[in-house]
């Protein structure tokens, strides 16, 4: 009886002596230093601050740079975007256009201030510039840009010019992801006018609509050819003095170009 107890108590004594090693082995060589309210600060700036807004960058996007053939026509186009700021404030430049092989047939060009309202919209303001077709006019411009719920790419912009004249505009692109490089790329754009501009070919209420769907293959994100097909209509007036002036009013396009951005 007393050898069991011997036996226990030495047992215990082990056990205790492996434990209190082990405690010492967990402790850390460098002692944790005291968290402070400058460490919190640093790691929590307030809400609202922007300590990157000094910076001042660019960017330059060609979405659609492309060739186009159908309706017994050919034709290079073009859609481009581009911005020079911060985070919050930036001045925004578009320009789109479309030239045959003897001269430009639409053209227009886009100044506009954005400020950023929320994390993935912007509100835009500024001029746009009509130079093709037609004598040249200038537009006042005011709008939102930004990613709808879905990740739907969203542009709309509303304009006032000279005699009273307004138009809306509405564009939306969707960006489906195929494999990592080839990507699905589905789009859409309506144009509606307050009043008719026979000049333009342009007659009030809603005036033009196109859609497309393209299908590019991303070499590398700043370069990516592409493929695809464009539809267009004309409505109401804008049809009727297309047909007054010889044009088609409805249309199906083949179009092979390039998406670059730097």
């Amino acid at each position: 009886m007393i050898g069991v107890v011997r036996l226990q108590l030495m047992a215990l004594i082990l056990f205790s002596g492996i434990t209190s090693a082990f405690a010492q082995q967990q402790q850390p060589v460098t002692p944790i230093p005291v968290l402070t309210d400058e460490d919190r600060a640093a790691a929590f700036p307030e809400v609202g601050a922007h300590p990157h807004e000094d910076l001042w960058n660019s960017y330059v996007l060609f979405d659609r740079l492309e060739w186009r053939a159908g309706n017994g026509e050919r034709t290079v186009n073009w859609d481009s975007v581009g911005w020079i700021g911060g985070d919050i404030n930036r001045l925004w430049v578009r320009t789109e256009g479309e030239v045959d092989r003897h001269n430009a047939r639409d053209a227009e060009a886009h100044a506009l201030y954005g400020r950023a309202f929320s994390r993935w919209w912007d509100f835009v303001a500024g001029i746009r510039q009509d130079l093709r077709p037609g004598p040249a006019q200038t537009w006042g411009a005011i709008g939102i840009q930004g990613l709808a719920p879905n990740f739907f790419e969203v542009e709309a912009t509303a304009y006032v010019g000279a005699s009273g004249r307004t138009q809306i505009r509405l564009e939306v692109e969707y960006e489906l992801l195929i494999t990592n490089r080839l990507i699905l790329q589905p789009r859409a754009e309506i144009n509606v006018s307050g009043k008719s501009d026979p000049r333009r070919i342009v007659g009030s209420g809603l005036s033009t609509g196109e859609a497309g769907v393209r299908l590019r293959y991303e070499f590398r994100r700043e370069f990516a050819p592409y493929v695809g097909f464009e539809w267009d209509r004309k409505f109401g007036r804008t049809a009727d003095f297309s047909r007054d002036n010889g044009d088609p009013t409805r249309g199906t396009r083949f179009v092979a170009g390039v998406r670059v951005w730097f």
